[in-house]
């Protein structure tokens, strides 16, 4: 974690000064370096932050300001300088040097119930821990036309961290993904009404992935244990467009690249029969895809103190098909028992999401809002696993900003999260993987803060 931030410091600060490289002495980014580093600095400490993933795969919680609404219209508001990854076209509309600061804790509900399998064990559910998500960006204008931006966040992950006694331990112990993302980003105002913007996403990935072999009649009782780990760093893009459609209504549409890794790591095994010789770390592989993504929405000014806003979001999941680790060194009859990788089936499929919402100009100092989300599941009731036991998800919101000055803001939102009930019906394909089945009953608790301070 310590060499990843000082990448991210480092990568600001190159950006910095080839900016300023290029730009004549006197120009508003010398102006305002100071402030930027001040910023670089807040963005450092977030770096270094642990950032741990709700249950499902894609996260919603880049902004503070955005969650009050369900995230509709993200990519029309540009509220703050959280727009870098809401659309990057949105910086354009920040007349001031702003940093946006914040973090969302999210607490899991998981309920399992009516379990049935050949093996023993228990189905206590709850297995996603408490966690905090935080979130950082930084904006300035270069001129007249260019606003540069940078963000820190978190884009996709999962925990799944069941009892070490879980029934459908074969199928899955222990998951966690995680995706981090520095992202510079420029705009370009075109003219008063329209801005194109863009950036490049720097994205750092870690697995770790844990399950056992139901090796108990070879092995004294025991249960052999497969830990496949790895990281990656990629590399992906953002691109937005923002159209001041009438002096009320704006419309915007960002794209979020795929990204491709190639993963690297280990795979250990231990507890195996000994009698195979297979305990050990191995070297591993794993390609690894996550999809790309449109979001599009409208923001509508209905008067001085009601603005509406609605949105929607396709990703293209079907890009996950099946999640799969080669591992080499193993000795030959390791081979010869298909240690050679381990995986699952995913069989995701794209889904369309939708948002809705309004705020309200309270006063001068406080602004409230609140919205409704509907995300259908990208997991199909025939490959629905315990990695990955999602439903349909039902959201409202509630989120207020309070502005004590013209500098400074401070949004709060707080979220609650509900997915339709869903079955787990995992068969026992290789003879060492006891079948399981369960329903899955999942919802979450939000809560949001993020703190906007202008220069």
């Amino acid at each position: 974690m310590t060499i990843y931030s000082s990448v991210k410091v480092s990568f600001f600060s190159v950006a910095v000064t080839w900016l300023r490289a290029l730009l004549p002495a006197g120009n508003v980014l010398s102006t305002y370096s100071g402030c930027l580093r001040r910023g670089a600095a807040s963005l450092a400490v977030l770096a270094y932050s642990s950032i741990l993933m709700a249950n499902g795969l894609a996260l919603n919680e880049q902004s503070a300001s955005n969650a009050g609404t369900a995230y509709a219209g993200r990519s029309s508001s540009a509220l703050d300088s959280s727009t870098v990854y809401g659309n990057p076209a949105g910086l354009s509309k920040l007349k001031k040097p702003q940093v946006s600061n914040g973090f969302a804790l999210v607490d899991v509900s998981v309920d399992i119930s009516n379990a049935s399998s050949s093996a023993s064990g228990t189905n206590k559910g709850d297995s996603v821990p408490l966690t905090a998500i935080p979130f950082g960006y930084l904006s300035v204008p270069v001129d007249e036309q260019f606003t540069f931006g940078l963000g820190i966040y978190a884009t996709y992950g999962l925990v799944n961290n069941y009892e070490s006694s879980f029934q459908g331990r074969y199928h899955g112990s222990y998951s966690k993904v995680q995706v981090k993302t520095l992202n510079p980003a420029i705009a370009f105002r075109v003219s008063d009404r329209l801005s194109l913007g863009g950036g490049l996403t720097i994205n750092r990935i870690e697995n770790q992935l844990e399950s056992f072999i139901d090796t108990g009649a070879l092995n004294n009782g025991k249960d052999t244990k497969i830990i496949v780990k790895g990281s990656d760093t990629a590399i992906g893009y953002n691109l937005g467009l923002l159209v001041d459609l009438t002096e009320s209504t704006t419309w915007g549409i960002t794209y979020h690249s795929k990204i491709d890794f190639h993963v690297k790591g280990k795979t250990r095994i231990s507890d195996s029969p000994a009698a195979l010789g297979l305990d050990g770390n191995y070297d591993n592989k794993l390609d690894e895809t996550m999809p790309e993504s449109i979001d599009t929405s409208f923001t509508h000014h209905f008067d001085d103190r009601w603005t509406g806003y609605v949105g929607a979001t396709w990703t293209r999941w079907s890009r996950i098909q099946r999640v799969e680790a080669l591992n080499s060194g193993l000795p030959a009859l390791g081979q010869q028992l298909g240690f050679d990788s381990t995986g699952d089936d995913f069989k995701l499929h794209n889904t369309l999401a939708g948002a809705v919402g309004v705020s309200y100009q309270l006063s001068s100092t406080w602004l409230l809002r609140t919205g409704y989300a509907y995300d259908p599941s990208p997991a199909r009731n025939s490959h629905r696993n315990v990695r990955l036991p999602v439903g349909n998800r039902n959201a409202i919101a509630l989120g207020a900003a309070f502005s004590p000055s013209s500098e400074l803001t401070v949004d709060i939102a707080y979220g609650y999260l509900r997915e339709s009930s869903t079955t787990v019906n995992q068969a026992n394909t290789n003879g060492a993987q006891p079948s399981y089945r369960a329903e899955y009953n999942n919802s979450a608790h939000i809560v949001a803060a993020q703190l906007t301070y202008k220069f």
